[in-house]
């Protein structure tokens, strides 16, 4: 059977939000299956070990790329320059990435990528130039050289159709696996010490710390909530990895005084961020651009209400049955919703998000691709 790469020269562990619990339900799942396969897990200097407990399964092995993920622009330039080489020299000549991020040309190596989104198009202003510049570069490598492109929702697929003029039959949309597990009893009691909160009596929100997560409408809604005494938890925690909003983001709480009201936890593993989610009054998830947005699914899961957007991709994935600001900028859209106290029972469709379905549907693809 032929041997197929999986890059994961991309991830920084703890660095890059919702694209590292992605692969890592996938290739969970992967494990999971009965099929046959021989993936070979392309990965830096710096990552590898966070990979070789899957080498425990031998249709798994490893590669070690003389790169570190770290050193994004080093690590970019030797993928442009040598990946392809790497690869060949390997015996690879199909390589799956669950990212956008490819050498530009083949190079005698078949690509199939995963776009999650394209948000530097949309908020170029975001991004640092060459960021910018070279995101479109890889679009337009998918686009070009690329026999098959995976995205992660409808909404992605329209976007890539609409903005690049992608062909729409070279386009499949797999939605992001997702596996959530019920905390243990004693995990929570550590949290309420951590944080002092109590089961029901806090907000939770789940986010990169970047400008479109809409974040500071947050905390003016947290600002409202205490200085009008609104019999509404006067307690938010934010989770997530850090973005180049977060100094602005702290800077704001100062200025209002809400340092004992929002709390900005950094990266929680799953345990935490899975007990958090579950207790809490509401999961608040006021972004206004995903390219799928895992988050809210992982709150409806755990029978938590949520309240969020209906921004791009939010209802979609969220099945409609979430509880929805029409402005995702208004204060008092938010402290509506949550006024009305909604219940978390749902009827979500977990199946369409399991991961052993998810990874079988990326099996059936790559193996297809690889022919």
């Amino acid at each position: 059977m032929k041997e197929i790469a999986i890059d994961l020269l991309w991830l920084r562990p703890k660095k890059v939000g919702g694209t590292e619990f992605y692969i890592r339900n996938l290739l969970d799942g992967l494990m999971q299956l009965k099929e046959p396969f021989r993936f070979v897990l392309v990965a830096a200097r710096d990552n590898a070990d966070t990979f070789t407990h899957y080498l425990a399964d031998k249709r798994f092995r490893m590669l070690t790329a003389p790169v570190e993920s770290e050193k994004i622009g080093r690590r970019l330039v030797w993928q442009n320059l040598s990946e392809n080489r790497f690869l060949r020299k390997n015996g690879l000549r199909v390589c799956f990435c669950p990212v956008f991020f490819r050498p530009f040309f083949n190079g005698g190596v078949a690509w199939m990528n995963t776009i999650h989104d394209i948000q530097a198009y949309h908020y170029p202003k975001y991004h640092p130039f060459y960021e910018v510049a070279y995101s479109w570069l890889c679009w337009y490598a998918n686009r070009l050289f690329s026999k098959k492109v995976v995205v992660i929702s409808e909404y992605v697929k329209q976007d890539l159709v609409e903005h690049f003029h992608f062909n729409p039959e070279k386009i499949q949309v797999i939605y992001n696996p997702i596996a959530v597990e019920e905390p243990g009893e004693g995990v929570f009691g550590a949290l309420r010490q951590k944080y002092g909160v109590e089961k029901g009596a806090y907000y939770y929100t789940l986010s990169q710390l970047i400008p479109h997560k809409n974040l500071m409408t947050l905390v003016s809604v947290m600002e409202k909530v205490r200085r009008d005494n609104l019999d509404l938890p006067q307690k938010l925690l934010i989770s997530g990895v850090s973005g180049f909003q977060s100094e602005k983001l702290k800077a704001l709480i100062r200025e209002k005084h809400l340092e004992d009201v929002v709390c900005l936890t950094g990266f929680v593993e799953n345990d935490e961020k899975f007990c958090l989610l579950k207790n809490c009054r509401a999961f608040l998830f006021p972004s206004v651009f995903e390219g799928f947005g895992m988050p809210p699914v992982e709150a409806m899961l755990l029978q938590a209400p949520v309240i969020t957007t209906r921004c791009t991709c939010i209802p979609e994935v969220t099945q409609n049955m979430a509880n929805y600001v029409e402005d995702p900028y208004s204060v008092s859209d938010w402290i509506a919703q949550m006024e009305k106290n909604p219940s978390g029972e749902n009827r979500l469709d977990a199946s369409v998000y399991e991961k052993e379905r998810i990874s079988r549907q990326y099996l059936d693809c790559i193996l297809h691709f690889a022919k």
